[in-house]
């Protein structure tokens, strides 16, 4: 774990000095591999295109802990791994160009880069922070989690998996959409509820978490895997209104996107630094048992 814990470090720190490298990024060997297993389809075809990257990242890990630079090169390649898994753009990146856009029309356009799905991204202060949060989790916060969990291999899985179900781009039947689907949300949902619960101590506790317990009061036994972390979204939702309704006399302030954009993006660097710390103190307290 302290090995992991460093490494996160390192990827997070050379990604803000050099966001530069997020443009080395690609994906074409996996889409092409999803290409060829057109003659499959439903839960097999998803299983086909996860499984042999999988197996390969595992297998290289093998072979490098075995290699003469034991704790180097595994070390090296625990950090590539990890920075090709916060993407598919880098999160504070985006965020960025929508600062420093010149006007409105041109903000809007740049926050539409926060939306993986392709789904059009309004430019309100309630719908541009939930697009933040979820832009959050799938770029940063779950891949953590299941890199700290299941090493280089578990942040492997999670990126493709978005990928594979959640890429309109990527042509695949119906029945291996919804199958795709299903593994991409299962694998939201830990680190969702992980995520909720930091910004409700980060920020508004009764409104997040009342928005939480709303979510899952109406929610299906199965919305675990078969819809999308909705509650992140109606929490971060909540995080900004109650905002809006506090302005008492300044709600136009409050509900300035731009405003709100900077106050969700402190209070997703305190919940990182939160992670960040839970995870230290794991390690500390692992050196003193």
């Amino acid at each position: 774990m302290a090995i992991r814990l460093l490494v996160a470090l390192v990827a997070l720190g050379l990604l803000h000095v050099m966001p530069h490298l997020a443009r080395w990024r690609g994906d074409g060997p996996f889409r092409r591999w999803v290409a060829q297993g057109g003659d499959t389809g439903g839960g097999s075809r998803v299983v086909l295109a996860l499984l042999p990257p999988l197996v390969l990242c595992v297998l290289l890990e093998w072979l490098l802990r075995h290699s003469p630079l034991d704790a180097l090169l595994p070390l090296l390649f625990a950090l590539v791994v990890l920075l090709y898994c916060f993407g598919p753009r880098e999160f504070e990146t985006d965020l960025e160009a929508i600062l420093d856009a010149p006007d409105g029309a041109r903000r809007e356009a740049a926050a539409q880069a926060l939306a993986d799905d392709g789904h059009p991204i309004p430019w309100t202060a309630p719908a541009l922070g939930e697009a933040i949060a979820y832009a959050a989790l799938r770029r940063r916060f779950a891949v953590l989690l299941w890199f700290f969990l299941l090493g280089p291999a578990g942040a492997l899985l999670y990126r493709l998996a978005q990928t594979l179900g959640r890429d309109d781009a990527l042509r695949l039947d119906p029945s291996t959409r919804r199958a795709a689907s299903y593994v991409a949300n299962a694998l939201d949902w830990l680190p969702a509820q992980l995520l909720t619960f930091t910004l409700a101590v980060v920020g508004h506790w009764e409104a997040v978490i009342g928005a939480w317990r709303r979510w899952h009061s109406q929610a299906a036994p199965t919305s675990w895997y078969g819809a999308g972390p909705g509650f992140l979204g109606a929490a971060a939702q909540a995080d900004v209104l109650i905002d809006i309704e506090a302005g008492d006399g300044y709600a136009e302030e409050h509900s300035d996107p731009l405003a709100e954009l900077r106050r969700l993006r402190s209070a997703l660097l305190r919940a990182l630094l939160a992670w960040l710390s839970v995870v230290a103190l794991v390690v500390i307290g692992g050196w003193i048992g």
